[in-house]
């Protein structure tokens, strides 16, 4: 009876100190850093802005438990492990800012994610991710996500409610097209759906009015639609490597598109390697004030 009560008051104090007695096989993938009887809150980088925590390439499988109450980390890097499940206890790391996940084994996300509602910053790429929990749309102060190299097909349509949602990366999976909930994001700037299978682009693309960079290389899109045009903040356009054959009339409305570009990096309209009509293929090589006009021509005749 005496043992089961000290083993239940031991329990009582939760995480708050941590003692190292010799197992240090447990915690073999990260005991380099964590010394016998050494607090974890000393591994913790206190800048002028954040308290940051990283556990980067350390092989782990699992995430080690006392990291649940460093409750003052903001800035939280686990990436490029062997991690399978993200436990529901991350919903304890309220003040969390920027969440690094990348390059890990999961297949989910725990709907706990809801209560880091500070939450700016989410990395969840080059996971196995086969969907993302309806929860997550909760985090209203979400501005950046990547959710590239993964196997998603679709997104919630709460995801909606992610209204100041800046950047979004989709890239490097399995949709057949870009959710409608995407087109309600009217602060996006930059939009990646690169690699996925896309055979085209939705009209609703017009909705996004604070677009600057928009990605679809790499997909079987077989046309450029005219309300693709209408998206006059544009200033990088990629839809290299597709199935287009002919370019809207309205081409000349992207005015913020200032050349043909040829470098992935550049700013400008990245058209090559589609199977374009004659003459484009020879108006693109000469350049964009060209291909404006023979455009523009071909509209009035």
């Amino acid at each position: 009876m005496g043992a089961r009560q000290s083993r239940a008051s031991s329990k009582d104090k939760g995480p708050k100190r941590i003692l190292f007695t010799g197992r240090r096989q447990k915690f073999s993938p990260w005991d380099d850093a964590l010394l016998p009887g050494r607090d974890p809150r000393s591994l913790l980088k206190r800048g002028m802005h954040h308290v940051s925590f990283s556990l980067v390439t350390r092989g782990m499988t699992d995430i080690p438990d006392f990291l649940w109450g460093l409750s003052e980390v903001q800035k939280l890097n686990l990436s490029h492990n062997q991690l399978r499940v993200l436990p529901p206890e991350v919903g304890k790391l309220t003040r969390i800012v920027v969440l690094n996940l990348c390059g890990n084994r999961l297949k989910s996300l725990p709907r706990e994610l809801s209560l880091l509602q500070g939450l700016r910053v989410l990395f969840v790429n080059m996971n196995c991710l086969t969907e993302v929990p309806a929860e997550l749309s909760l985090c209203r102060k979400l501005e950046v996500l990547s959710l590239s190299h993964n196997c998603l097909s679709q997104l919630p349509a709460c995801f909606a409610d992610l209204s100041r949602l800046r950047k979004l990366n989709l890239s490097n999976n399995l949709f057949a097209h870009i959710p409608m909930c995407v087109f309600s994001l009217k602060e996006l700037i930059f939009l990646h759906v690169g690699s996925n299978r896309l055979e085209n682009i939705a009209e609703s693309i017009q909705h996004l009015t604070s677009l600057q960079i928009f990605i679809a290389e790499a997909n079987n899109i077989h046309s450029f639609p005219r309300s693709l045009c209408l998206v006059t903040s544009l200033e990088l356009l990629n839809l290299n490597n597709n199935d287009i054959q002919t370019l809207p009339s309205e081409l000349h409305l992207l005015c913020r598109l200032v050349r043909i570009a040829w470098n992935p990096m550049d700013k400008g309209l990245h058209i090559s390697h589609n199977p374009l009509s004659k003459p484009l293929p020879e108006l693109v090589e000469v350049g964009l004030e060209m291909l404006f006009g023979y455009l523009k021509d071909k509209k009035h005749t």
